[in-house]
């Protein structure tokens, strides 16, 4: 837990909130709970989780209630306009696309200050990714091509960042960071890749006028942005006029939150600097003015300009980036799963599910296509000098983060359902979820092994 900042010795001490205090209930429930929500497993471990839940759930003798719920519909009316449709959806299309929105800023981020933006530093990850996408949907097709499962050669080709990096947390605890910022800046250029896939080939009946609509909104954000508006409110209309505009296009909707993360600027409104240096003349003057500490209206209203110049010293990216992800990770992902996962895993349905093409080829292309793809990207950029392994990374580390990629829970089943209804989308879960897992226990083992091979207290050790 960060600790409080601290004050001269004539100031009243800070004042900690109840979840901070020293009573029975925080200290043995909230403290320790919040301690775990900013580890790096927490936001996998609570999508596992939610999926946990679907499936026994779904498999329990109140199955029948996990299907009324999801397939409860609900609908919008504006006018003419009326959005209908069921829980589940209303899930995948709305919710799903606060979640593209976080991940459309991460990607903006990275290409303006992180990994991307160093094309040297970015080649590795990126061909790697290409890679790590090209080959499970060249295999998937191998199993598929031509069938009634061919639309879902993009299952395979998308990486869960959220159980990859919790896995590698938990298991790598000894990797060097130069593989954790590796695996992170491949998930994002896996992610990209997703929401072109979805953008261009998982879209139908599209509709100009609306995309005409969708994309004046855009040259109005942008607009907004050129005049510097900062409040809030105009941006939040014009999101929710983005995203009816998709919806209503045909293009999937969550391509409005991936578009919307993308329009976020990345630099603050104030610099850093000034803002301090006026909010220390703000505060050195209150302390002149009132060495009691008590405030009246005037410095009320002064207080509150300080407020207003720290905020606007943080990036608008990185502010909404540390609002949201906590949402996205603890509550819009595990409702993804439960909403999604609940796969009914009879011994008749497993048996057709292991036989069905669909299954097979997600199975081999998560497993075996998503590992083959990132090593031998891996290889060829290192062989032909196009990029280098980041400081301290091996091949076997190499390996254990291509077997992570093979992780691709969320970002799979939803492209599963958009690829398939009925039995084949059963069929394509069955092969994702078993698909994880394995890819998840390759990566764990291979890294593990790697701990082991660096660990001083192991007689083969022979030093980094």
């Amino acid at each position: 837990m960060p600790s409080a900042p601290r004050t001269t010795s004539d100031s009243p001490p800070l004042r900690a909130p109840w979840s901070s205090s020293d009573r029975p209930v925080p200290r043995a429930i909230v403290q320790p709970l919040q301690a775990f929500l900013h580890t790096e497993i927490a936001g996998g471990v609570v999508l596992l989780v939610a999926a946990v839940a679907a499936l026994i759930w779904a498999n329990s003798p109140a199955s029948a209630s996990y299907t009324a719920l999801w397939e409860t519909p609900l609908a919008i009316e504006l006018g003419p306009l009326r959005l209908a449709e069921d829980l589940r959806h209303w899930v995948n299309d709305l919710l799903m696309a606060l979640f593209f929105f976080v991940v459309g800023l991460e990607i903006k981020r990275e290409l303006v200050l992180g990994e991307l933006r160093d094309r040297r530093a970015a080649a590795l990850p990126l061909l790697c990714a290409l890679g790590g996408m090209v080959v499970p949907a060249l295999l998937y097709t191998a199993f598929n091509g031509g069938g009634p499962g061919a639309a879902g050669w993009g299952i395979p080709m998308a990486t869960d960042i959220a159980f990859a990096v919790g896995v590698l947390a938990l298991v790598g605890t000894r990797a060097p960071t130069g593989l954790k910022v590796f695996l992170l800046t491949l998930a994002v250029v896996d992610d990209l890749g997703a929401i072109v896939v979805i953008a261009l080939f998982y879209s139908d009946g599209v509709s100009a006028a609306w995309l005409a609509a969708a994309a004046g909104t855009v040259a109005v954000i942008l607009v907004l942005r050129r005049l510097e508006v900062r409040a809030f409110a105009p941006y939040v209309v014009c999101a929710g006029v983005l995203w009816l505009a998709v919806f209503e296009s045909g293009v999937h909707a969550t391509i409005a939150g991936v578009v919307l993360g993308l329009l976020t600027p990345p630099r603050p409104f104030q610099p850093p600097e000034a803002v301090t240096d006026v909010a220390a003349s703000h505060l050195d003057e209150l302390r002149r003015l009132r060495p009691d500490g008590v405030a009246d209206e005037g410095e009320q209203a002064s207080l509150l300009t300080v407020s207003r110049l720290a905020n606007e010293a943080v990036s608008p990216l990185a502010r909404l980036e540390a609002q949201l992800h906590p949402w996205t990770s603890y509550l819009v992902l595990p409702l993804f799963a439960l909403a999604n996962a609940g796969v009914v895993l009879s011994g008749e349905g497993l048996r057709a599910a292991v036989s069905e093409p669909v299954t097979i080829g997600i199975v081999v292309g998560l497993v075996l296509g998503k590992p083959l793809g990132v090593v031998l990207a891996a290889l060829a950029s290192v062989q032909l000098r196009v990029a280098r392994l980041p400081a301290g990374v091996g091949w076997l580390e190499m390996l254990g983060v291509a077997g992570l990629a093979g992780i691709g829970f969320t970002v799979s089943i939803f492209i599963a359902g958009l690829a398939f209804d009925g039995p084949l989308a059963d069929a394509a879960k069955v092969g994702i979820l078993g698909a994880s897992l394995i890819a998840g226990v390759i990566g764990a083992v291979s890294l593990a092994a790697r701990d082991a091979a660096k660990d001083p207290a192991n007689p083969g050790y022979a030093g980094d």
